[in-house]
């Protein structure tokens, strides 16, 4: 009786793993109501990512923020006035009027000043915040990629482990059968007890594999869920097929490294440094040339004449400070920059020929002779428990039967797994969606 319980609970916990696919559990170890469900195909994902996500959001503010930038530096230097009025003289305050010849009385100046930069230095100012904020529109295209590229890392992987949990719910379904018959069949003596002991820590290794399988899905579920920014106890359940095409386009290694030198994040922002860094060598050359301070100014009471009208001047003499240290590091910028977008443009050929491998051999490995003989593996092991029963096969057969098909099918899953993944490392390094 006692054995029967236990295949019992056994089924029930299978079974209650599979409907539930996640159990929380207070502090206190008490356990929580079960999740909420929310299922979702990928599209459906993806537009819950790019609404919600706070780090896209924070990223697109950062682009806002270059983009003032730019209009802050089309703007011309502010006017200076400066003033000059007596405030005390001759016993009387603000003495500004005339004497009874009709000379002013007292000093007032007034001077209006207004810089104007020569060599263009406003509009490599304005070429500057631009090219920050194309800068800026990668780098958000950038962080975009990568938590896109976690989204169906996840994604997928909960599939996966779906799919793995439910292997996992007909194998212990299957044993918990195979272990009522054994122990009417022991309780008869036509079975010795050490059979029903090596079914029984056959049982109990798959419920070691179920608990390894919830922990890993609770982890991908968590991490799924922050990119969502989806709170609250609900579990999302990917409708995904335990499937994935092997047919692919058209390719050509040459298009998609041109494709990929047009797109790929992080090749484009070590691009556009280098333009950064050649528009501040040449805003640094132009900051070597003076610039002219003009404006008219008015003096009541000068020492020349009365009522002065004047035009000021000023123009630094660049006789000791030419700008030469800053025009010199922004040159070695410009080189260092070179060799960073020659380093860049190497790596990008590479990854892009390694993912496009990868692709293909994962693609070969998923190929339908493959599929075909796991559905005939799948046929045969349906028969393996019942030809067990039957002594048709022995114990040692029957657990070797058992384990291998688990062990073909989580293959299966993996491959359908590192498929879909390599499809998105080939899409991620391109820069674009090439293959769905």
């Amino acid at each position: 009786m006692l054995h029967k319980m236990l295949a019992k609970s056994i089924c029930t916990l299978c079974c209650m793993y599979f409907l539930q696919s996640n159990i929380t559990y207070a502090q206190d170890g008490s356990q929580m109501a079960a999740p909420d469900t929310l299922r979702l195909d990928i599209k459906q994902a993806e537009k819950i990512f790019l609404d919600n996500n706070l780090q896209l959001l924070a990223q697109h503010y950062n682009i806002q923020s270059s983009q003032a930038l730019v209009e802050q530096a089309k703007k011309w230097d502010n006017p200076v006035l400066n003033t000059d009025q007596n405030v005390y003289t001759n016993g009387h305050f603000f003495q500004h009027g005339t004497d009874a010849s009709g000379n002013p009385q007292g000093e007032v100046y007034v001077q209006v000043q207004q810089l104007i930069k020569t060599a263009g230095k406003r509009g490599k100012q304005v070429d500057l915040a631009r090219t920050n904020v194309a800068l800026a529109e990668w780098q958000f295209k950038s962080v975009l990629r990568s938590l896109r590229a976690t989204l169906i890392k996840d994604y997928y992987t909960i599939a996966q482990l779906q799919g793995k949990a439910r292997l996992y719910s007909e194998n212990m379904a299957r044993l918990a059968k195979l272990m009522n018959a054994q122990e009417q069949e022991l309780s008869a003596g036509n079975i010795a007890k050490k059979e029903y002991l090596r079914v029984q820590a056959l049982t109990i290794s798959l419920q070691q594999d179920i608990t390894d399988n919830a922990k890993d899905m609770n982890d991908a579920e968590s991490e799924l869920k922050t990119v969502l920014q989806v709170t609250g106890n609900k579990f999302i359940l990917p409708a995904a097929t335990d499937s994935e095409s092997t047919a692919l386009p058209t390719l050509n290694v040459l298009q998609l490294v041109d494709s990929a030198r047009h797109n790929n994040t992080d090749y484009q922002q070590e691009v556009y440094q280098l333009q950064y860094n050649q528009q501040n060598l040449r805003l640094q050359k132009a900051l070597s040339a003076p610039d002219l301070t003009f404006g008219p100014e008015f003096d009541q009471n000068a020492n020349y004449t009365p009522n002065y009208y004047g035009l000021s001047i000023s123009l630094p003499l660049p006789l000791w400070d030419r700008n030469q240290g800053n025009i010199k590091s922004a040159h070695f910028q410009v080189k260092q920059e070179e060799a960073l977008v020659t380093q860049a443009e190497q790596k990008l050929q590479n990854d892009v020929l390694n993912a496009y491998q990868k692709l293909l051999l994962t693609v070969q490995l998923s190929s339908k002779s493959n599929a075909h003989f796991y559905s005939e593996y799948y046929q045969l092991q349906k028969n393996i428990a019942e030809s067990y029963n039957n002594r048709q096969i022995s114990l040692i057969e029957f657990l070797d039967y058992f384990s291998d098909y688990q062990d073909i099918r989580e293959q299966q899953l993996q491959q359908i797994l590192n498929l879909r993944l390599a499809k998105e490392d080939v899409n991620d390094i391109v820069g674009v969606d090439i293959i769905n």
